[in-house]
């Protein structure tokens, strides 16, 4: 017999002999539902989420299209990696024309779409899914800012500063590589690209008045990163959040304004009030008042469906 076996029995004769000690007291003892000591630490937290509420509340805040994903891969030969939309012909013989042929260029394309799978598939590390921001319409559900170079913990803490001060729903997640950050702003309803990116450039301009900075050097791209669908193709993606392997490690996940982690990731998220439609235009006029934001070098990508996110 183990010593912790020992223990157990111990005690459980101690609790054995207290309860007959109040009985013969005429005290009452109140009995739990189910009388083996050790259920209650395997019952999950009645505040915590299920699985399924996790899948569920992470595809209501990272919504993309839901026709197509990109997934990250990397090459055993160079160690070179990247994103591609996921095609269920991907290597086919006789059928893909990999690499000489690029997949937005295939005739033979036939591209998965996103399922809760797919997302506890991302979560539980098997993959590593992104998302394509622009919906039907040129529209989307998210404001992703992404932050880079050497300023990007101060720029980002000051953008997510902004955010606070202004009300608005943002989430601080550092980046996969710890070596820079994403600032996400959410919305109920699918919105305008066009409306949502003046949003992200009023945002950095306030953000520059406030903290009397020219300009945030290690702002690299607002996602999406177009006003409008490019032809034939999904425009740019960026990487979602919480995949376990970097999350292991501290990234990849949301934090305070301190860039500390935030204990309960889920529930930080489920407690997210995507931003109305009708509110942009008051963020707007608050932001910026009666100027026209401040023109915001946004970067130039040589191809929406370039490798790296």
């Amino acid at each position: 017999m183990s010593k912790t076996e020992a223990e157990l029995i111990q005690l459980r004769a101690e609790n054995d002999a207290l309860k007959a000690l109040l009985a013969q007291h005429g005290i009452a003892v109140t009995q739990p539902s189910n009388s083996n000591i050790g259920d209650a630490a395997l019952q999950p937290n009645v505040n915590e989420l299920s699985p399924n509420a996790k899948v569920k509340l992470f595809r209501r805040l990272f919504r993309g299209r839901d026709d197509i994903y990109p997934v990250r891969w990397t090459s055993t030969t160079t160690g070179k990696s990247g994103y591609s939309p996921h095609c269920t012909n991907k290597w086919q013989p006789g059928i893909c024309k990999l690499p000489t042929i690029k997949c937005s260029e295939c005739s033979h394309s036939l591209y998965a779409p996103v399922t809760d799978n797919i997302i506890r598939q991302h979560l539980r590390g098997e993959i590593t899914a992104g998302v394509y921001p622009l919906v039907v319409d040129n529209r989307c559900y998210f404001l992703a800012i992404d932050f880079d170079e050497a300023d990007w913990r101060e720029d980002a803490r000051a953008v997510l500063q902004t955010c606070l001060d202004n009300d608005l729903p943002a989430a601080l997640e550092i980046s996969r590589s710890g070596e820079g950050a994403h600032l996400w702003l959410f919305f109920a309803n699918a919105t305008l690209a066009r409306d949502v990116r003046r949003l992200g450039a009023a945002l950095i301009s306030a953000t520059c008045a406030r903290t009397r900075q020219l300009a945030l050097k290690s702002y690299d791209r607002l996602f999406p990163n177009q006003d409008t669908m490019p032809k034939g193709g999904f425009g740019n993606l960026i990487a979602l959040p919480l995949q376990k392997e970097p999350r292991d490690l501290g990234r990849s996940v949301f934090v305070d304004a301190n860039l500390q982690q935030l204990p309960d990731q889920w529930a930080f998220l489920e407690n997210i009030k995507p931003l109305a439609q009708s509110r942009i235009e008051t963020a707007l006029t608050k932001l910026v008042g009666d100027r026209h934001p401040l023109d915001i070098a946004y970067a130039e990508v040589p191809e929406e469906n370039a490798d790296a996110p």
